[in-house]
C-alpha cells in the first residue's frame, strides 16, 4: 500500500492544480504523485467543496474546475435537450405515417 501524503502537502497540490497554468499532468510531475492519483484528489476535493467536478479529457488540458464543471453542466442540457428532440421527431414520424395512411389510396 502506498504512504498517505499529508493533508496539507493535498491541498497545495490541489491549489495549484486548480489555478489551470499548468496541465494536470505536469503539477503531478511537479509534486512527485502520479497523474491518476492527482486526478483522483481533485476529484475528493471537488465533491467536498460542491463543485462538480471536470471530466477526464478537460482535467488533462489543464482546465480550471469551474470551467469544467460550466462545460458538464452545458452538456448534461445539450444532450438533454437532444434526447427530447429525438423524441418529438419519433412522435411526429409515427402521426404522419398515421395520417398518411388514410390518404393514400388502398
Amino acid at each position: 500500500m502506498p504512504k498517505p501524503f499529508p493533508k496539507e502537502f493535498r491541498a497545495d497540490v490541489i491549489a495549484v492544480a486548480r489555478q489551470g497554468d499548468q496541465s494536470v499532468a505536469q503539477v503531478a510531475r511537479s509534486f512527485g504523485v502520479s497523474e491518476s492519483c492527482l486526478q483522483r484528489w481533485l476529484r475528493i476535493a471537488d465533491r467536498e467543496d460542491g463543485v462538480a467536478g471536470p471530466t477526464a479529457s478537460t482535467s488533462s488540458q489543464g482546465a480550471a474546475s469551474s470551467g469544467g464543471a460550466d462545460l458538464e453542466a452545458e452538456n448534461r442540457e445539450l444532450r438533454k435537450r437532444a434526447k427530447q428532440l429525438e423524441q418529438e421527431n419519433e412522435i411526429l414520424r409515427r402521426a404522419t405515417a398515421y395520417f398518411a395512411r388514410d390518404v393514400l389510396p388502398r
